[in-house]
C-alpha cells in the first residue's frame, strides 16, 4: 500500500567509458537497469548498476534507501567499478605518457580561469605533464639547464655537482672546528680530518647519491630520478608523502635545492663537537674516525627531506659512546721459553 504512494527514484546514470550522464528514473532496480541498456544500446543480460561514489552494487533491498539524484555507473558483463578509486586511476593514467591535446587543453583552460584555486591546480597539472624526465644532455632539455654554467652537459652531472657541494660544505664545517680543540689535540683533529677528506675524495664526495645512473645502492633516487622524503628526523617516514623528480624540468631542479640533507644525530651541536672531545681525551685510545664519517657524510646518518618535514628543534640525540674508539687488541702472552734438559 505504501509503495503506491511513492514516487518513482531518480538517479543520474552513465556508462563506464562516458562522462556523460542522463538522469532516469525508476520504480525498481531492473527498471533503471533496463532503461539505462536502452539508452546506451547495451545489453541487459549480465549488466548490474553501481554507486559511482564507492562502487556498492544497487539491488532490489538497497534500491529504496539510496538518496535521490544519486550517480550511478552502468556496468556490463566483466566491467568493475571501485568508486573514486576508479576515476582517480584512469586520471593518473592520463599523465603517464600525456598528448600534445592534453597539455593544450589544459594551457586554454588556464588562460581562461579567474578562480585562484583552480588556477594553481591547473598550473600544478601543467607543471606534472610537460616535465621532460626522459631527457638527459643540454642538446636533449636546453630549458633544464637555463641558469646553469656551460660546464655542466647533463642533468646527472649537474645533480651529482650539487650533492657533492652540500658533502664539501659539511668538510668545511668539520675542518673549521679544529680552532675549537685544545692546542695538544688539533695535530691529531688534523689528522683525522685529512684521513675523512682522502675517503671523501675516493667516494667521490657521495655525489652518487643524487645520481639517477648510479648503482641502486649508491643513490637516493629511483632510476626515473625521483626522490621520495624521508620524513622528519624523529621519524620513520614522511606522512605527506613528499615527492620531486628534479629531472623533469627546471622549476623541479630549483625546488630540489630547497630539500636538506637532514643529519639525525646533529652536526654542527652534536657530531663535531663529540668527534673534538673524542681526540681531546683519547688517553692512548684510537678514535673510530669511520664512525663519524659515516655520521658525518654518508646515509647513514643523512635523511633527505622536504623543506616542510626539516624540523629545526634540537634533536635531543648523541653519538654512541660504544663506538667513538676503536677496541683495544689485547697484547699476546708470551709463552716463557722452555729451559734446555
Amino acid at each position: 500500500m505504501l509503495a503506491a504512494f511513492r514516487k518513482p527514484k531518480t538517479f543520474r546514470l552513465r556508462a563506464l567509458h562516458s562522462q556523460k550522464k542522463f538522469g532516469v528514473a525508476g520504480w525498481s532496480c531492473p527498471e533503471v537497469l533496463q532503461k539505462g541498456c536502452l539508452h546506451f544500446q547495451l545489453p541487459v543480460a549480465g549488466s548490474r548498476l553501481c554507486l559511482y561514489e564507492d562502487g556498492t552494487e544497487l539491488t532490489g533491498d538497497y534500491f529504496w534507501s539510496v538518496p535521490d539524484n544519486s550517480e550511478l555507473v552502468l556496468l556490463t558483463s566483466g566491467q568493475t567499478w571501485q568508486g573514486y578509486v576508479s576515476d582517480i586511476s584512469r586520471f593518473l593514467s592520463a599523465f603517464h605518457k600525456p598528448h600534445a591535446g592534453l597539455i593544450q587543453a589544459a594551457q586554454q583552460l588556464l588562460s581562461d580561469e579567474q578562480a585562484p584555486l583552480r588556477q594553481k591546480l591547473l598550473a600544478d597539472l601543467l607543471h606534472t605533464i610537460s616535465e621532460n624526465i626522459a631527457a638527459e644532455t643540454r642538446a636533449e632539455d636546453p630549458p633544464w639547464f637555463e641558469g646553469l654554467e656551460s660546464r655542466f652537459r647533463s642533468k646527472s652531472g649537474y645533480l651529482r655537482y650539487s650533492c657533492e657541494s652540500r658533502i664539501r660544505s659539511y668538510l668545511r664545517e668539520v675542518n673549521s672546528y679544529a680552532s675549537v680543540v685544545s692546542v695538544e689535540a688539533q695535530e691529531e683533529y688534523s689528522r683525522i680530518v685529512d684521513i675523512m677528506c682522502r675517503e671523501l675524495r675516493a667516494a667521490q664526495y657521495n655525489g652518487s647519491y643524487f645520481d639517477r645512473g648510479a648503482k641502486a645502492g649508491g643513490r637516493l633516487c629511483t632510476p626515473e630520478g625521483w626522490f621520495c622524503c624521508q620524513g622528519p628526523f624523529d621519524v620513520d617516514t614522511c606522512a605527506s608523502k613528499h615527492s620531486i623528480n628534479p629531472y623533469g624540468n627546471r622549476e623541479s631542479r630549483v625546488l630540489f635545492s630547497t630539500w636538506n640533507l637532514d643529519h639525525i644525530i646533529e652536526k654542527k651541536r652534536t657530531v663535531v663537537p663529540a668527534l673534538a672531545e673524542a681526540v681531546t681525551e683519547r688517553d692512548g685510545r684510537e678514535v673510530a674516525w669511520e664512525y663519524f664519517y659515516s655520521l658525518l657524510f654518508t646515509s647513514e646518518n643523512l635523511k633527505l627531506v622536504h623543506i616542510a618535514c626539516h624540523k629545526k628543534t634540537t634533536h635531543k640525540l648523541s653519538c654512541d659512546p660504544r663506538r667513538i674508539y676503536k677496541p683495544q687488541t689485547k697484547p699476546k702472552r708470551r709463552r716463557p721459553a722452555r729451559k734446555c734438559q
